[in-house]
């Protein structure tokens, strides 16, 4: 028994016979044994007496019962082991540096302790932060659901609704709100999803059943492109919010991420699958049922901007990037002219945040509160929020070349907060000379259409 074993440990403990092993162990040095010592431990009467007689004076120690006592805080390290006797085997310390020892350590302690009280606010400052936010969350989920939800066509443009919208969604009627407000022009239901995933199904058991030479020649490069598309599906998932471990094989959303990406492949091929889709999926499947979350992502990817970018349109991609300098030059002039001097164009940070529509680059609960405001304000909102973070880190990015710049902007602090980004959000005016974004955004494709009749060739002739 237990009970046992333990008086027999004991009692092997109280043998004599173990007893001078234990003292005639061999000392230990910093680098390896020293012989065995007779006499380890002196008398602290002797060794005082010692001291007296070789150095002719009297020597009064700190009182060993303060040396510890009454400390309120001690760091949980190394750090005490300054007040530590040295080793018999090394020479003891003088009392000037046993004085100097004990000064450094009570710097030390008390600089742990501001760090620490330092700390403690910080914490306090945070939760109630969190709670006070938890609070209007709870009030606001009231208010949508009772009021808002069932009369939603009549109030979503009200001033009251769009100041709580820009407040941030609660998280329970978000997928909602997103699903309204992102409409389904395209008139999908969930029937028609059940199509394409079958027909998604259907592809991937053929792609992986070996396939003839003769099967593929004859169906030229959509094959090609059709197997590029599956590939590059499989890789973005494992690459979709790899921190959270719900995408990645295995996870519980990975094979429902698979289908509504594969699904949509099957949908829409004249767009396939790009690179970046999958962190959109990932967003909705989070807040929306299966069916819902396709329907929404379909219908997202259909409008200009998602579709200019997604489809790759050159010329649309830069009418938008035209019209985002426009309101950079107005918003931030000194920026402005810095990334100007460097030759850095929108293209190189704006297309990744684009893309996923900023879930890649910020902090996922940030990303959704962005959403909230895009999928009231639509595409001008995107601009405005790269605008935001551009301005938040501002004298950051007056510090750095090229090379920092986008490196940085690829990689976002992750300490960014919605409070702090949503300030500098706010700053932005999105109006330059009197003309708002989507005025801006129609005077550059005018221009353009008007361009491209000078420059045709029956006009010329």
């Amino acid at each position: 028994s237990r009970s046992a074993l333990f008086k027999e440990l004991l009692s092997k403990s109280d043998d004599p016979e173990l007893k001078p092993a234990v003292q005639s162990a061999p000392g230990w040095k910093l680098f390896g044994k020293v012989p065995p010592r007779e006499n380890l431990q002196k008398d602290s009467k002797i060794i005082q007496q010692e001291y007296e007689a070789r150095t002719g004076r009297m020597y009064k120690p700190p009182p060993p019962s303060t040396r510890r006592k009454n400390i309120e805080f001690e760091p949980l390290s190394t750090t005490a082991l300054i007040l530590e006797d040295r080793p018999a085997n090394l020479p003891a310390k003088s009392v000037e540096e046993a004085l100097r020892h004990r000064q450094e350590y009570d710097e030390m302690v008390a600089e742990a302790k501001k760090r620490e009280i330092k700390e403690a606010h910080k914490r306090k400052k945070i939760m109630r932060e969190r709670f006070k936010q938890e609070e209007n969350i709870a009030s606001a989920m009231v208010i949508w659901v009772n009021e808002i939800l069932p009369n939603w066509e009549g109030m979503r443009a009200t001033r009251r609704v769009r100041e709580l919208w820009w407040q941030g969604l609660p998280p329970s009627v978000r997928g909602k709100v997103w699903s309204l407000a992102v409409g389904n022009e395209l008139n999908i239901t969930p029937e028609l999803y059940e199509i394409f995933l079958s027909r998604a199904k259907e592809r991937w058991k053929s792609f992986s059943e070996t396939t003839s030479e003769n099967d593929i020649e004859d169906a030229g490069a959509s094959v090609a492109d059709r197997e590029a598309s599956l590939e590059l599906i499989k890789l973005d998932i494992s690459r979709t919010f790899p921190s959270l471990y719900i995408f990645q094989k295995g996870g519980p959303y990975h094979d429902l991420l698979h289908s509504v990406l594969g699904a949509y492949t099957c949908y829409r091929p004249d767009v396939g699958y790009v690179q970046g889709m999958s962190f959109i999926a990932a967003v909705l499947i989070l807040n929306l049922e299966e069916a819902d979350a396709f329907i929404a992502f379909a219908n997202l990817l259909n409008k200009p901007c998602q579709l200019a970018f997604f489809r790759v349109d050159h010329s649309m991609m830069l009418k938008y990037f035209a019209a985002f300098e426009v309101f950079f030059e107005e918003n931030l002039p000194k920026l402005f002219l810095h990334f100007k001097s460097y030759s850095l164009t929108p293209d190189i940070y704006l297309i990744d945040w684009i893309f996923t529509l900023y879930s890649k680059s910020l902090p996922l609960d940030l990303a959704c509160r962005v959403w909230d405001v895009f999928c009231r304000d639509g595409e001008e909102f995107l601009f405005r929020t790269g605008l935001g973070i551009l301005r938040l880190y501002e004298d950051i990015l007056l510090q750095m070349d090229f090379i920092h710049i986008a490196q940085f902007l690829t990689k976002l602090p992750e300490d960014i907060t919605s409070e702090k980004l949503f300030s500098c959000i706010a700053a932005i005016q999105m109006q330059n000379s009197n003309k708002k974004w989507a005025q801006v955004f129609a005077s550059l494709m005018k221009d353009n259409k008007e361009g491209d009749k000078n420059h045709s060739p029956a006009l010329k002739s």
